[in-house]
């Protein structure tokens, strides 16, 4: 199965037609996603017209860019002028966006062809996609468990071979966590790297959008990309991105990597997990870089504080769905009772769990005790992160503390769901960039993600490490 620059290669030389990879991709998805339902939405009129199109341009001349004619499944979030946009939800029913996000206006400009809508977890709310009102998505090493999520349909899109690149939002773990469970590689770059415009909001503060691939090169070439200011998104860094493709090669020799103590040792790892890590410093000591334990205290606080930020900014996000706009409206009487029959007909049970922990936290009375103490711990932890990145180049964790588990194994237990992204989560609070490398098997054959954390703005670094983890990797890394 080609990777994508391969296929960006063949296809801007004249090699390949666009249209015959497209057509290839197409096959895979109407063969296999029945089973898998990592789509919400098949693409293939509208993929075939791109794909014409970029052939055209080769025929002319023209260059259509680095990622021409590749495949890209896009997260179900993300804004797609004209093409229904659901979050998975029934709320959205029948909304076509008047816009494209600006990261699918740049895939566009750059040659790919998107292929589909991938499924997610309801608002990008969960860490299985068992909660999308289109059923849940499969995972494609082993069907009978849960891809992770929130972008699990964009994790299995990849891991099934339906298209060499997505597009995943990461939250809190939500690109990282399916990637891990999935056996792919999966980025999520600085807050402010990568614009949000277009991104249908879960929680401000927090979201970044980033790439799955087969490939850690493949993934610096989708992220080189979508990076880079845009005057549509407040929260845009206005610095011009580095590229980190440039870099993949140059090794690891002198990096200082450290083993973060509170993660490899966090509750629910699993063994296996714990030693893909370990054998994932010595595969980097051995390629040259320093590598030690190192703790960042605050971290263990993590989770805590994310589940009061992240539904208080859910809360005051979802508020827009009110049956007057867009998207579904359930009539009553008068406009309290329809905006109430609305909201309860069209949002799913973890994402008014979600709303009610944060209109709570936000209350009077409350605020300063549970919203503004977790921005407190966030503070911590953004400190502890700092003196950690003034020793150490890149830090080491597990990805997820387990691999993928059974459908509806953790779905009666909130609690138990959400320590899937025990590992994930601080990096977001952050706003640090950090990816997830498949690195070997753990219990069942099932894959392990070995995360590379890195300080802001040092994907460069991180890309390097990962480079050298990949190429280490029992059984070869990526499949």
């Amino acid at each position: 199965m080609s990777g994508a620059r391969q296929i960006a290669a063949d296809v801007r030389s004249g090699a390949v037609r666009a249209r015959d990879v497209v057509e290839e991709h197409l096959e895979r998805i109407a063969a296999r996603d029945g089973e898998i339902n990592a789509f919400n939405l098949v693409l293939a009129d509208e993929a075939r017209a791109t794909a014409d199109a970029v052939d055209a341009r080769v025929a002319a001349g023209d260059d259509p860019g680095p990622l021409a004619g590749v495949p890209i499944a896009l997260k179900d979030n993300l804004c797609t002028h004209g093409i229904p946009t659901t979050c998975s939800s029934r709320i959205l029913e029948g909304w076509r966006p008047p816009y494209d996000a600006t990261v699918v206006q740049r895939v566009a400009a750059a040659g790919a062809v998107a292929v589909g809508k991938a499924n997610l977890d309801e608002f990008a709310m969960g860490s299985s996609t068992e909660n999308s009102a289109f059923g849940p998505t499969r995972n494609p090493r082993d069907p009978s468990r849960v891809p992770g999520g929130s972008s699990g349909g964009s994790a299995a899109a990849v891991a099934a071979g339906f298209a060499p690149l997505s597009l995943g939002s990461d939250t809190g773990g939500s690109i990282r966590q399916p990637a891990a469970l999935c056996g792919v590689v999966g980025v999520k770059p600085t807050y402010g790297s990568v614009s949000r415009s277009g991104l249908i909001a879960f929680a401000s503060s927090l979201d970044q959008i980033g790439p799955f691939a087969t490939s850690v090169a493949d993934a610096a070439l989708l992220l080189d990309v979508i990076a880079g200011p845009d005057p549509l998104d407040s929260t845009s860094s206005p610095e011009a991105h580095v590229p980190v493709l440039p870099v993949l090669d140059q090794g690891v020799a002198g990096l200082r990597i450290g083993i973060v103590d509170e993660l490899v040792d966090a509750e629910g790892v699993e063994p296996e997990v714990r030693a893909a890590v370990l054998a994932a410093a010595a595969a980097l000591e051995a390629a040259g870089a320093v590598v030690d334990r190192v703790s960042v205290p605050s971290v263990v606080y993590g989770l805590s504080a994310y589940y009061l930020i992240a539904p208080a900014e859910a809360s005051s996000n979802l508020a827009r769905y009110d049956g007057v706009r867009y998207g579904l409206r359930v009539d009553g009487p008068d406009l309290a009772t329809m905006n109430a029959r609305t909201r309860d007909a069209g949002f799913g049970p973890e994402v008014k769990r979600r709303i009610m922990l944060g209109t709570y936290a936000l209350s009077a009375g409350y605020y300063d005790a549970y919203y503004g103490k977790a921005q407190k711990v966030r503070t911590l932890i953004v400190r502890d992160f700092a003196r950690a990145y003034g020793t150490f180049d890149a830090l080491l964790s597990p990805t997820s503390p387990t691999v993928a588990f059974p459908f509806g194994a953790k779905a009666d237990n909130p609690l138990a769901m959400y320590l899937s992204d025990v590992c994930t989560i601080p990096t977001n609070l952050a706003g640090h960039p950090a990816m997830s490398v498949p690195f070997g098997t753990g219990a069942d054959g099932l894959p392990v993600g070995v995360q590379v954390m890195a300080d802001a703005v040092q994907e460069p670094v991180m890309f390097r490490v990962a480079q050298v983890l990949e190429a280490a990797a029992p059984g070869g890394g990526a499949a």
